[in-house]
């Protein structure tokens, strides 16, 4: 018997069920990634020792933020040739590290702040990744869009390091909160798409699951900072 997870049945109901199978794949892993980033960062925080180790050394806190940003480009240039379980170790590698250097939020900000920003985030979140897949306006020209400002408010991030122009700040803070909802909404729908086309196997289906969740992943964190911003409480 032919071991496939196919999508080109003649009924819609092969369609349906191959986009169900990978969404739930991909939204399964990108939960268990947040749950490792939540843990690490809330016991990173919780330890002086690690702490000190981390954000007294720029050589440390900016090495982990550059292998980060590497173990991304890698996982999503090698997804194909990975296998199935050096896919997931990665992934999950990404999420620790992660969760390394977002320890900095709970040194910020207040626990109360944070929490109810995450579920803020949450319900965005869910809303826009509904909306993306229901949604039947194609939303290709408003990712355009979206990460093209998204290249905008980098390069303008890197300018403000050096100006520290509050106002600046607050306007890169808005149209990332803007940018990531869209972004949001856009990956839904090609992660929908993908399912729709089906796989050829059990572990071409899962590393794709595993790319769906890191794109996911990415946009949950990024539109969290941007909202934690906002609605977050100092220390």
């Amino acid at each position: 018997m032919e071991n496939k997870v196919t999508a080109h049945q003649n009924t819609g109901l092969g369609i349906k069920s191959s986009t169900s199978i990978y969404l739930t794949r991909v939204y399964n892993w990108m939960a268990l990634a947040l749950f490792a980033t939540g843990l690490v960062a809330y016991y990173t925080a919780s330890s002086t020792q690690m702490t000190n180790i981390i954000f007294s050394s720029k050589i440390v806190f900016y090495g982990l933020i550059i292998g980060e940003l590497l173990l991304v480009v890698y996982i999503s240039r090698s997804i194909q040739k990975l296998s199935q379980t050096s896919a997931i170790a990665l992934f999950m590698l990404y999420a620790v590290l992660n969760g390394l250097t977002l320890s900095a939020i709970f040194l910020v900000y207040t626990l109360g702040s944070i929490s109810s920003t995450f579920y803020i985030t949450a319900g965005t979140f869910g809303v826009m990744s509904l909306y993306g897949y229901y949604t039947k306006r194609d939303l290709t020209s408003i990712g355009n869009l979206a990460f093209m400002a998204l290249i905008g408010i980098i390069i303008a991030s890197v300018v403000n390091f050096f100006f520290q122009s509050e106002m600046m700040g607050w306007i890169i803070t808005y149209l990332g909160v803007a940018i990531f909802v869209g972004l949001t909404a856009y990956d839904t729908q090609k992660l929908k798409e993908i399912g729709a086309r089906g796989f050829e196997n059990g572990e071409s289906l899962e590393k794709l699951a595993i790319m769906g969740a890191l794109t996911l992943y990415l946009d949950f964190i990024n539109l969290f900072l941007f909202l934690l911003r906002i609605f977050g409480d100092r220390r």
